[in-house]
């Protein structure tokens, strides 16, 4: 029994194991989420010193420890949500198309949710509260809020964010969703058969897997390369080139044209000529569809699907660089891979892909208000434009007002929200307001930047003022390493009153270290 310790035993053992200061709440975070086991009940509860050892020596242990080092003690490692799978991070709808940038559910729920623990002491909403997202992006603030009887307003500078985010929360006829879907692969299907296309690509992948079999066998090519008795370059170039010839032999047995006549446009630019052609066949299809929100999802499978059709490499689909037409050696796979030739797998696949998550998250919205705004945040009439949206919600809104914000503004000159979307304002016609963004990619991250964002963000945060309760509580998710949340809270008429600062973990494949990022809590100066 000498190994069984109460918490507080347990904090001052872990405290002198790891040489550094462990809380009883970090205990009993490691209880709460099953990394060690609780023994005894309320009032009694007691922990295993092996099973702190074994979770201290365990991947996620040492990597908390090793980040706090770096990071600082005051990492909320509870916040990193280390717990969930990849599959509850990207839970129903909130998979349904690619966005750079967004934070995970997990994150939004805790702060929205009326559940209390020992890390969050107060409740900030509740249930038939409005929640305001003026940075909305791809909708995960409106979506976690009809899972907690939230209603949400979400407001967007970008036309395709706001698309996005209204499709998520949107309410669809799921059979007759399905059966356009049905009835588009079919039509698809036949058109990609009558075309050659299908039978030159059977033929190539046949060609390419025999290949690969050859010169980049698994596994006995990667121990080669991990053990240096390969050139990684000269060996690939090689047969790289080798393989070329075999490729476009078969291009001029099937007449295949490759590029596009025109480059003017990005889906003229990223796309090769046959899967061009099927994506204006499914556009077109989609466009005689009468059901309006039916018409809508079927936008956003097209858009999902298209932006895994561009014509690049596996390990650039996230920055472009040039446009591939033929096959490539794959560093990501450690093989030669080729472009795709049609849009049919995708397109089959997330239009499967989409019901049953429309279905999923049908099973946990409630009867609730969430629609997002395309607008400017910096002046925008929240009440005034929701009313030619949707006019029970403004009236809501209007008599209940908003109880507060919660939002991951953009961070200054990372990410183009506007070019990272290009294919679908091709495609769909939306207007671009790229000069409207705050914190744009090309304005950089110098001081005029800067000076220029906390502006930005200083003028949502006083115009949205206006539709808050007296009593607001505002939620700001940022990685500030130019310390200007601060300023901009001045400039608000706002105080910080508390900082959340939490682990972000598995940001992208390439990017592992330890990196952070802090919920702001403001409220009303004074």
């Amino acid at each position: 029994m000498n190994d069984l310790l109460t918490i507080s035993q347990a904090s001052e053992w872990a405290s002198q194991y790891l040489n550094k200061t462990i809380s009883s709440s970090n205990i009993s975070y490691l209880i709460q989420y099953g990394k060690i086991k609780k023994i005894g009940s309320n009032g009694s509860t007691c922990v295993n010193k092996n099973d702190l050892i074994a979770y201290y020596q365990s991947f996620f242990g040492r990597r908390e420890t090793s980040w706090k080092q770096k990071l600082g003690e005051d990492l909320n490692w509870h916040l990193s949500f280390d717990q969930l799978r990849e599959k509850d991070t990207t839970k129903h709808v909130h998979r349904l198309h690619p966005y750079k940038g967004k934070f995970i559910p997990q994150l939004v729920e805790y702060f929205l949710d009326e559940k209390i623990d020992e890390f969050k002491k107060e409740i900030y909403f509740r249930k038939g509260d409005i929640v305001l997202d003026p940075f909305c992006g791809s909708g995960t603030t409106l979506v976690q809020a009809s899972e907690l009887g939230i209603h949400a307003v979400g407001i967007d500078v970008s036309a395709f964010n706001a698309f996005i985010s209204n499709v998520k929360v949107g309410k669809y006829n799921l059979n007759n969703l399905t059966e356009e879907i049905q009835e588009i692969t079919k039509l698809l299907k036949t058109l990609v058969e009558g075309s050659g296309i299908a039978v030159f690509d059977f033929k190539l992948a046949e060609e390419l897997k025999k290949f690969n079999d050859k010169y980049f066998p698994v596994p006995e090519y990667k121990y080669k390369l991990s053990n240096h008795q390969i050139n990684e370059a000269q060996y690939s170039i090689k047969y790289e080139e080798e393989f070329k010839n075999h490729y476009y032999q078969l291009i001029n047995e099937f007449q295949i044209e490759l590029k596009q006549s025109q480059k003017e446009s990005f889906l003229d630019k990223w796309y090769l000529k046959n899967i061009r052609e099927e994506i204006e066949f499914v556009f077109n299809l989609i466009k005689k569809i009468q059901n309006i929100e039916t018409k809508k999802a079927l936008g956003i499978i097209l858009s999902r699907t298209i932006r895994s059709c561009r014509a690049t490499t596996h390990s650039d689909l996230a920055t472009l660089k040039e446009p591939v037409t033929a096959p490539y050696y794959c560093q990501k796979h450690g093989k030669i891979c080729k472009p795709l030739f049609s849009i049919f797998g995708w397109w089959e696949r997330y239009g499967n892909d989409t019901v049953f998550r429309l279905a999923e998250f049908n099973r946990l919205r409630t009867d609730t208000f969430q629609y997002c705004l395309s607008g400017d945040s910096r002046m925008i009439d929240i009440f005034g434009a929701l009313e030619k949206k949707n006019s029970q919600f403004a009236k809501l809104a209007k008599q209940k007002k908003i109880k507060g914000i919660f939002s991951s503004p953009p961070y200054v000159g990372l990410i183009d929200y506007h070019q990272q979307h290009a294919y679908a304002y091709d495609l769909l016609g939306f207007k671009r307001n790229d000069e409207l963004e705050i914190g744009p990619l090309f304005k950089g991250q110098g001081v005029e930047a800067r000076k220029t964002y906390i502006e930005g963000i200083s003028q949502v945060l006083i115009n949205c003022r206006k539709f808050l309760v007296d009593d607001f509580d505002i939620f700001l998710v940022a990685n500030d390493k130019y310390n200007l949340y601060p300023t901009i809270a001045e400039k608000s008429n706002l105080k910080i009153v508390k900082q959340f600062k939490r682990p972000v973990l598995n940001r992208t494949e390439r990017d592992k270290g330890a990196y952070s990022e802090i919920i702001f809590h403001l409220k009303i100066k004074g």
